[in-house]
């Protein structure tokens, strides 16, 4: 074992992979994991599992992580650059694109088109992703250059310090000026691709909503969404579930084409994050795609 580290009072009681990550092991959570999963953790010399409580006092001593290799190929995929420097890289994916490759997309993503042009923190599958948008939505992701820049931004995701603000145009007319959906989502029963609302399995998420504009002959508002939450699918689940689905979204809006949307009008259009480096709190954001600004143009 090369690295040897020794559990502060202020880590005791603390499950193994947690203090492993606190202990500033330079590794993400998910990294820990896997290294106390293959016995290169010990505890006062003994292989634990991630759930052991640690004590005070205790000596953990683990291997230094060695990525595994990865089949992912770089592809000539044209990358929107809104941001870059040595740690971070803002870009605007276009709807249509998959962030990472996975079940039913091996390639052709975001990521296949960062390698090779770019520099990233490493990681078998999603090298970068502190958090993702899905495929049909558009709008701005944070990338982390290195490791580093890629704990802080999961730290600042967790501690909902990453401000993200998507821009959607849903159906009906919503009467107050803005208002906050707080409702546990899980796998929906139903139709394991959606997200539904369940009290008593789900994850506490939280959408807070502003009315940009309504189009009242049109019968539909454009809505700014600020997540306070970043669980799967939660601001198409949210606006379903209070009965306002997002025009275009064939998941969640019953196969709604309106004004004949290609896709779900979703947009993320704003991020705010601290510099893992420099501290500096940055705001960036990004134009509405040709397509959804034609549709709004057209209800204007």
């Amino acid at each position: 074992m090369a690295n040897k580290k020794v559990i502060p009072s202020e880590l005791a009681g603390k499950r193994l992979d947690e203090a492993l990550f606190a202990l500033g092991a330079a590794l993400s959570r998910s990294k820990c994991q896997k290294l106390i999963k293959e016995g290169k953790v010990l505890v006062n010399g003994k292989a634990e599992n991630a759930h052991y409580p640690v004590e005070e006092g205790d000596e953990v001593e683990f291997e230094p992580y060695v990525e595994p290799s990865s089949d992912l190929e770089p592809e000539d995929i044209p990358i929107k650059v809104v941001y870059e420097d040595e740690d971070i890289l803002i870009v605007d994916k276009p709807a249509g694109l998959v962030v990472h490759p996975g079940a039913g997309n091996p390639n052709h993503t975001l990521v296949n088109g960062l390698l090779g042009k770019f520099a990233l923190a490493d990681d078998p599958t999603r090298p970068g992703l502190a958090h993702r948008i899905d495929k049909d939505t558009s709008g701005l992701l944070a990338i982390a250059k290195n490791e580093a820049a890629l704990l802080n931004l999961q730290a600042q995701l967790k501690d909902h310090s990453l401000h993200r603000e998507y821009l959607a145009l849903v159906d009906g007319i919503i009467e107050e000026a803005r208002g906050k959906i707080i409702a546990p989502l899980a796998r929906s029963k139903e139709n394991r691709l959606k997200q539904a609302v369940d009290v008593e399995n789900g994850k506490m998420a939280i959408t807070h909503f502003e009315v940009e504009k309504r189009f009242l002959k049109d019968r539909c508002c454009l809505l700014r969404c600020i997540l306070e939450t970043g669980r799967t699918h939660q601001i198409r689940a949210h606006l379903e579930y209070i009965h306002h689905p997002i025009i275009g979204d064939e998941l969640y809006g019953k196969g709604n084409k309106r004004f004949g949307a290609a896709h779900q009008l979703l947009h993320a259009q704003k991020l705010i994050l601290t510099h893992p480096t420099t501290g500096e709190r940055m705001e960036f954001r990004c134009e509405l795609p040709e397509d959804f600004q034609a549709i709004l143009d057209q209800l204007a």
